[in-house]
């Protein structure tokens, strides 16, 4: 296998046995961004030389027999809405063209810590708004699955840039489904964590009761390794939780689940959801039945509801959180002259994409006087309801199990007219968003001519322990090996 097709375990395996160096992992990963990055557009800026100096310092510090850090030999790519430091933050949009951040993430912090080497900025949709990363001032990102297809959005570039080869890992973040949507486009593996788990530190808002950043990777182990180094109380975020989960991968597989119960809400398993989807979802469900998994359907009644409580919530979010941007404090002045009103007019015009636009518009609406209580109070009590919906299904089981997403990965353009049809590639995702719950895509293995297909795994919040021994066992299981 290629070296920059290895996992973090067998990465640092061949550190270990010297037959792996840290720089010439870098140049691998490197040239397969020079040979491919300029057609699939997943990273945004990186700066090679630097690259290669962090990767010459990893190896002379284990040569001089320095102890292997938990990310040693990991390079990792970081959606362009999270801060790195010396690294231009566009939020892949032209009203902050050439911003450059003063202080570095949380996450990002922890990831060199940790002795990750940070790659460079990947592109997204321009402020996390999007289900295809169609919707990038910089240009859409392709699928290097099949470069005719989207990645899914809005961290279309992170699935992309761990698909492709560019990266060991990749940071995304995920408000309705923005980490786990790609991860299934783009057959790998993708973690949003349970709300506070990860500090947000650094990261440019969206909706801020809803973001979190989480971890693409190849594999179950990869993606909870960077988010044991990435979780934890942080004492710069409000809403950061003294919560990290601790978690020992699978050393044996004995191919039994006997004592797990799966509950599948029945609400996805019909209408609208893509035979190829169905038909992996089935499949599944039976190769679960025969490692001894108990299956039983569960409902969630409220999911109907989920999308408008979702895009009143997120749109006032965002609506306050992008007041902020105005070609004043942060980005270019794209056009100067008249009085103040025309300066905010004519440059946030100018500057935010049509995606950004409708979403503040819808936002702005619904928080006005005369709409605030029939909209947006109204979808807050709703949030509650679909929480203790959610409470009551892991009653009756341990681990929820849908699609990720209701369709596999479309043709590029085949949606940008249609907003309420990419909306609905989130139906999936969005209600555990609203809920604050983990959630992970696990691929499901393809044949040549098959679309990638992801499925979620959910459990109730802070078990991402549980979350993760669940989708390691359902990974191995999907590889074929119990069939």
């Amino acid at each position: 296998m290629q070296a920059n097709r290895l996992t973090i375990s067998e990465i640092q395996a061949g550190l270990k046995g010297k037959t792996l160096t840290c720089e010439s992992l870098a140049r691998q990963y490197l040239d397969a961004i020079q040979k491919h990055n300029p057609d699939i557009n997943a990273f945004l800026s990186i700066d090679p030389d630097q690259v290669i100096l962090d990767a010459k310092a990893s190896d002379q510090r284990l040569n001089s027999g320095g102890a292997m850090r938990e990310l040693e030999g990991v390079f990792a790519g970081i959606k362009d809405n999270i801060h790195v430091h010396g690294m231009t933050t566009t939020c892949a949009s032209k009203i902050l063209k050439g911003f450059s951040p003063v202080y570095e993430a949380t996450v990002v912090k922890r990831l060199r810590e940790a002795g990750a080497i940070i790659m460079g900025k990947l592109n997204c949709d321009e402020f996390a708004m999007g289900s295809s990363n169609e919707n990038s001032a910089y240009g859409p990102v392709k699928n290097p699955l099949n470069r005719n297809l989207v990645p899914g959005g809005s961290s279309g570039g992170s699935a992309a840039a761990v698909a492709a080869g560019f990266c060991t890992v990749a940071l995304g973040s995920d408000t309705g489904g923005s980490i786990r949507q790609p991860a299934s486009f783009c057959s790998v593996v993708g973690l949003k964590p349970t709300y506070g788990t990860v500090s947000r530190r650094g990261l440019v808002a969206f909706a801020s009761s809803f973001d979190q950043i989480g971890p693409l990777a190849l594999c179950v182990e990869d993606a909870m390794l960077v988010h044991q180094v990435i979780s934890g109380k942080d004492n710069q975020d409000a809403t950061s939780l003294t919560h990290t989960p601790k978690w020992t991968p699978l050393k044996k597989d004995t191919g039994s689940l006997a004592d797990l119960v799966v509950g599948v809400p029945e609400e996805f398993m019909g209408e609208g959801i893509d035979k190829e989807v169905s038909e992996a979802m089935d499949q599944t469900i039976q190769n679960l039945k025969k490692m001894g998994a108990r299956v039983v359907s569960v409902s969630l009644k409220l999911v109907n509801r989920c999308l408008p409580v979702y895009y009143i919530l997120s749109s006032a979010e965002a609506s306050s959180n992008l007041a902020r941007y105005d070609s004043v404090r942060y980005g270019p002045r794209l056009h100067e002259g008249g009085n103040l009103d025309d300066l905010y007019l004519k440059n946030r015009s100018l500057g935010f994409g049509a995606e950004v636009k409708r979403r503040i518009i819808l936002g702005t609406y619904v928080l006005s006087e005369g709409y605030y209580d029939a909209f947006y109070l109204k979808a807050q009590k709703m949030r509650t309801l679909i929480r203790q919906d959610f409470d009551h299904a892991f009653t009756q089981c341990d681990v929820l199990l849908t699609p990720t997403s209701p369709f596999p990965p479309f043709s590029l353009g085949a949606k940008t007219e249609d907003p309420m049809a990419m909306y609905l590639a989130d139906i999936c995702t969005v209600p555990v968003s609203i809920a604050g719950l983990p959630a992970i895509s696990i691929p499901v293995p393809r044949t040549t001519n098959q679309l990638p297909v992801g499925i979620q795994l959910i459990t109730p919040a802070l078990k991402e322990d549980q979350l993760f021994t669940y989708a390691q066992a359902m990974e191995v299981m999907l590889k074929g090996n119990h069939l």
